[in-house]
């Protein structure tokens, strides 16, 4: 396509970003999506823009001690309108940064179709473009069509893992005589804490355990036997194989969490439970509430059954059940340059999943720099890459080449990807002396970068 305008595939959290900075810039995009033209993936339920199908979370909001808070507050400084959408639509969550997932979508449509300099166009795209500007985000889902053209394209086959979807419980019927309100060491947004918590004992442990193994779970087909999954979405049951102790040091620890219907004259605040499962509010008006860290492959009816044993879950009904899709991605650090394009057609870039990053919000940030590099070309101008002191220059770098391509596999990012520190810093001290960094030379990048876009 050659009529100046830059095409987008896809309509997820990557490709919706892009699509935003493109705009901002005074760029014309036409970003396609297949789903409300007739088609849909196994994972998606609406035809929304930026639809979050799995968790409703962003990770840790903490820019002074974490990685990915880090990165949020670089985006945030960049206007992304992923942040932007997820700030406004936030739902208590801790530390952590959650939002209601339906307005959130919502709020990201409306803003891209109201854009003047944005069309969207609701059709499948099965093969990638010949010329023109392009950036391919079209997630882990990506339609089979399309992967083939860009195996065609690359001359490798693209790699996959699963990925699987926790269940959602509505609030009203958990039983609040036995689970309790709280964060976890108290640090939550509201006084009574920002979860659900559900207690169990040594012994209804070591029953759930047991169910989760023997529940019956989805059958693989044949192509899919060999997929790795990736750790960061690995389902409980999964999980539970790896050892009878793993899940309580896991997503089932109960640490910092002290259950008042266990209280006593020597312990008045209660005491901690031998393991809990731990509910997360899913939308603005607290309905709905997902199971944190259960995603799942064991078929419907076993999960309705074995979650029902859960203590506080007896009388659970759900929204949504936990499902299992497969994820694909390119080698991007064998296939791509430094700019995400495509080496062997150097007019197209990839965002997002596919790219191999893994996480809502790295997502978000790779398409986010796509879109400020394709604007940038489609200006004539160079755009200064971010340090890789930064999160948003680590988790670039990393993709585009830092990472090993003969094993390459999803990252989140994390301050292994960044360089390590000149200075010698105590252990204790560490996160803060990489965020300390990486702001300092965020605001010297962003400023260079604003004189490069004026000049």
């Amino acid at each position: 396509m050659t009529d100046g305008t830059i095409t987008i595939i896809g309509g997820g959290l990557a490709g919706s970003e892009a699509a935003w900075q493109i705009a901002s810039q005074g760029r014309k995009v036409r970003l396609f999506e297949m789903r409300g033209g007739g088609d849909m993936t196994p994972a998606h339920q609406t035809d929304g823009l930026a639809e979050l199908v799995c968790s409703n979370s962003f990770r840790s909001d903490d820019a002074e001690r974490n990685a990915v808070g880090l990165l949020h507050q670089e985006m945030r400084d960049l206007d992304s309108l992923i942040m932007r959408c997820a700030d406004t639509h936030k739902v208590p969550a801790g530390s952590a940064l959650a939002m209601d997932r339906d307005r959130f979508s919502d709020a990201v449509t409306q803003a891209l179709s109201e854009h003047p300099n944005v069309e969207i166009v609701r059709e499948r795209v099965d093969s990638l473009p010949e010329n023109g500007l392009t950036i391919v985000a079209t997630g882990p889902l990506t339609a089979l069509s399309l992967a083939e053209s860009i195996g065609a394209a690359t001359g490798a086959d693209a790699l996959a893992f699963f990925d699987a979807i926790a269940p959602i419980v509505h609030r009203h019927s958990v039983d609040m005589e036995i689970a309790w309100m709280a964060s976890r060491w108290g640090k939550g947004e509201s006084d009574e804490g920002d979860y659900i918590n559900c207690p169990m004992t040594k012994e209804q442990y070591l029953a759930f355990h047991q169910g989760l193994i023997e529940g019956e779970k989805t059958e693989f087909k044949d192509w899919e036997k060999d997929t790795p999954y990736f750790d960061g979405c690995m389902p409980i049951e999964v999980m539970a194989e790896r050892g009878v102790d793993t899940l309580r040091y896991g997503p089932m620890k109960p640490v910092g969490l002290d259950n008042p219907h266990a209280a006593t004259p020597e312990h008045p605040e209660g005491r901690w439970p031998y393991a809990v499962v731990q509910l997360r509010q899913d939308n603005a008006l607290g309905t709905l509430w997902n199971m944190v860290g259960f995603q799942t492959k064991l078929k419907h009816g076993a999960q309705v059954e074995l979650f029902r044993t859960i203590p506080g879950l007896e009388k659970a009904e759900f929204a949504r059940l936990g499902g299992l899709h497969r994820n694909t991605f390119i080698n991007s650090p064998r296939l791509l340059d430094g700019e995400l394009r495509l080496k062997s057609a150097p007019h197209i870039r990839f965002a997002g999943q596919i790219t191999g990053c893994e996480g809502y919000v790295e997502s978000s940030a790779v398409g986010l720099m796509a879109g400020r590099l394709a604007a940038a070309e489609m200006a004539g101008k160079a755009m200064p890459l971010p340090p890789q002191t930064t999160a948003l220059g680590a988790l670039l770098g990393h993709i585009t080449g830092g990472a090993d391509a003969r094993d390459y596999q999803p990252m989140n990012v994390n301050f292994g990807l960044f360089p390590d520190l000149d200075e010698r810093v105590h252990k204790k001290q560490r996160k803060e002396a990489y965020t300390g960094r990486a702001r300092r030379e965020f605001v010297s990048w962003a400023a260079g970068l604003g004189r490069a876009i004026a000049a």
